[in-house]
């Protein structure tokens, strides 16, 4: 196909579109063209730090295997937002792309809007299964023991991808593709992504598409999270009243609590949009397509900034983030990631009268292989093997996480996709 032929075709999308829609297509083309890409590209290698920095050994935990997920969920969300809404609004207003437009395109939104939706889901339930995670260690620390541990966070990671797979199932239905009747005067074979009968079914528009998605992408964890999150800001507001009294363990379990009521917050701010166009949608029809742009960059800017937050609110995070990434350790000169490097600064001596002695303190006890022998403070005392006292290394809570989701509006080249009354095909973030 010549150049004069694509553009022909280009024609008909903007060109010689009226001006009310020119403006659509170019604040399209700003909020998912433009800022979406750009944002969804950082979001994805800040993605790829955290899942790099939460997987190291010392930072091993339940929580951090769930946030592990969520990072990875948050990445396959961003390419999806990307594929779905960021490179067909810029060959909308420039006219470039024309392949991925019409050939490339359709035939990826049959699988990509599926597995866009399958990673919306199980993301909203591994934010609420995080929260639930900081809410029990926050309000019931007795019960964190035995309830939040790495076992039961890998457990609940299944459950919930064969959960959001299963629930998901009838959207790969939703879809098809056709061929565009302007094959014979461009001399190639070009496609679009019309409704299936399933998707044009008024029961299941009304059922699936409407009700149980605001239900259980919506309002269930929406409210969840609210009611969870309430607790646990009333239980830090009370921590922190009485701080100089919290032991180093609890401290910091109320500073990552706070992290995550401000990664909620964040979360929150990022999707209502999302969610007022589901329920404008479900009662009132098609919600503007500005707005629905603006969503769509919303939802991809709260799936991104997570590695932001864990940078400025994690501590332990960020040194590992300065460690590995920002010194000559990154080099493979610096230290290894040993149990006594310096991240680990939990780890106490305790002697048999239950008094603890930091390692980091200058009078800490020495203990040696060779003989029974003491050292404590320069001076030696003899001893059995029963004198010689074990370090332990109280773990350090990990940062909690985001969660992505965003709503869809069209995600045909036009057609009947387009112009039918049906609902929105956008990935909404809650």
């Amino acid at each position: 196909m010549n150049n004069n032929n694509t553009l022909d075709l280009y024609g008909v999308l903007y060109a010689e579109s009226n001006d009310e829609d020119q403006r659509k297509i170019l604040y399209e083309f700003v909020t998912n063209g433009v800022l979406l890409n750009v944002i969804g590209i950082l979001g994805i290698f800040g993605n790829i730090i955290s899942m790099i920095i939460l997987s190291r050994p010392q930072m091993k935990s339940s929580i951090n295997y769930l946030l592990i997920g969520l990072a990875r969920c948050d990445t396959v969300l961003i390419m999806t937002s990307v594929l779905l809404f960021g490179i067909p609004a810029i060959y909308k207003y420039t006219g470039y792309l024309f392949v991925y437009y019409f050939k490339v395109y359709p035939h990826l939104v049959l699988v990509v809007y599926p597995l866009a939706l399958i990673a919306q889901t199980v993301s909203v339930y591994l934010t609420l299964t995080v929260t639930l995670e900081r809410f029990v260690a926050v309000c019931h620390p007795l019960q964190a023991r035995s309830l939040c541990t790495y076992g039961r966070a890998r457990l609940y990671v299944i459950l919930i991808i064969l959960f959001s797979t299963l629930y998901n199932l009838p959207r790969f239905w939703e879809v098809q593709l056709v061929e565009l009747t302007y094959e014979s005067k461009y001399n190639t074979t070009l496609y679009e992504v019309n409704m299936s009968p399933l998707r044009n079914n008024p029961f299941y528009i009304s059922i699936y598409i409407h009700w149980l998605y605001l239900i259980f992408i919506y309002f269930l964890p929406f409210t969840s999270l609210a009611v969870l999150n309430a607790a646990i800001y009333r239980q830090v507001r009370r921590a922190n009243q009485e701080r100089q009294r919290l032991s180093r363990l609890q401290k910091k379990e109320i500073g990552l609590a706070t992290m995550l009521l401000c990664v909620v917050v964040v979360f929150f701010l990022c999707n209502i949009l999302a969610l007022v166009n589901n329920i404008f949608e479900a009662f009132y029809g098609n919600p503007p397509d500005q707005v629905v742009a603006t969503s769509n960059m919303l939802i991809t800017i709260n799936s991104s900034v997570n590695f932001i937050i864990y940078v400025i609110f994690g501590e332990k995070f960020k040194r590992l983030f300065l460690k590995l990434f920002c010194s000559h350790g990154w080099l493979g000169v610096g230290g290894r990631d040993s149990p006594d490097a310096n991240t680990h600064d939990d780890s106490v001596v305790s002697n048999g009268d239950g008094r603890s002695y930091s390692l980091r303190n200058s009078h800490m006890c020495h203990l040696h292989r060779t003989g029974t022998s003491i050292v404590r403070n320069g001076s030696t005392t003899n001893g059995n093997s029963s004198s010689i006292h074990r370090s332990t290394r109280i773990p350090r809570a990990p940062s909690p996480g985001p969660c992505v989701y965003y709503p869809a509006r069209t995600i045909g080249g036009g057609g009947e996709w387009e112009n039918e009354h049906t609902t929105t095909t956008t990935l909404n973030k809650l």
